[in-house]
């Protein structure tokens, strides 16, 4: 895209207008064929604002971590989040469930894969962090890291169709059990980072043999080349308004980590 000139370079004479711009050309060709190179113009060159947002390093993924506080509540620190695994989300799909069936239900295999094992954003290209939080019998997973943009957006745009791909299915658990899944759009969902992508994810079936239903809160969201996830609820139901929380201050503490600040102890009721 051709920017337009700041305005000390239209108040310029003419003829050092043109020697400018001859001479960033030739700089600017260093036989790459790099379009990015192609595409600055001079007054991007002048611009002293970085081009790209810096990467996540092991300490600001640490940083970019949510704390009980922003959550609010009575959430509190789970020691063992890494190791967490849900039972009621082991099933294997059924392909009879869908009308384009092994493209949808390979999409809604991945879901539940993925929501099991904590792998909901892939694997980081760089550094990364998991934290997890315990409030009676719902967990709340918040994980940031390096994703690459490319790798984060095309993430989002898999969760957005959901909705409508994996809308109501069966799978069959590991005991073979009948599960009931349903995934919906989550209602009004906060606003946070570049782009976001939110849904409710219901899991009916069977705990220790008896009926159960456990219902999550599934958001990601992309800042820069980075992103996060979070994961909220359990089987008596999800708190919105603690996935809301989990989402904006974890958005805001990453925007600041990435900006080279130190995120605030305590969240701001005035950002």
């Amino acid at each position: 895209m051709t920017r337009r000139p700041s305005r000390p370079a239209r108040v310029l004479a003419t003829a050092l207008a043109a020697g400018t711009l001859l001479a960033t050309a030739v700089a600017c060709s260093d036989g790459s064929g790099s379009p990015e190179a192609a595409a600055v113009s001079p007054a991007a060159e002048r611009s002293p604002s970085p081009s790209r947002t810096p990467a996540l390093t092991g300490p600001g993924a640490q940083a970019a971590l949510i704390t009980s506080a922003d959550i609010e509540d009575d959430w509190q620190p789970a020691n063992d989040a890494a190791t967490w695994r849900n039972q009621m989300l082991v099933g294997k799909v059924d392909v009879a469930d869908f009308l384009n069936a092994k493209s949808d239900a390979a999409d809604c295999q991945r879901l539940l894969d993925s929501l099991y094992s904590d792998t909901l954003l892939g694997r980081a290209t760089g550094a990364s962090g998991l934290r997890g939080f315990v409030s009676q019998d719902s967990r709340l997973l918040y994980q940031v890291g390096d994703y690459g943009q490319a790798g984060m957006d095309a993430t989002l745009t898999w969760l957005k169709k959901l909705p409508t791909e994996c809308n109501q299915f069966s799978a069959t658990g590991s005991d073979g059990g009948k599960r009931t899944v349903q995934v919906v759009e989550y209602k009004e969902p906060p606003k946070a980072g570049d782009a976001l992508a939110a849904l409710t994810v219901t899991v009916q079936g069977t705990s220790n043999g008896q009926p159960a239903t456990t219902t999550l809160d599934v958001v990601a969201f992309r800042v820069g080349a980075s992103g996060a996830a979070v994961t909220n609820g359990g089987l008596s139901g999800v708190d919105h308004d603690s996935t809301a929380l989990a989402v904006q201050n974890g958005a805001k503490r990453l925007k600041d980590v990435l900006s080279g600040r130190t995120p605030a102890p305590l969240p701001s009721q005035f950002d």
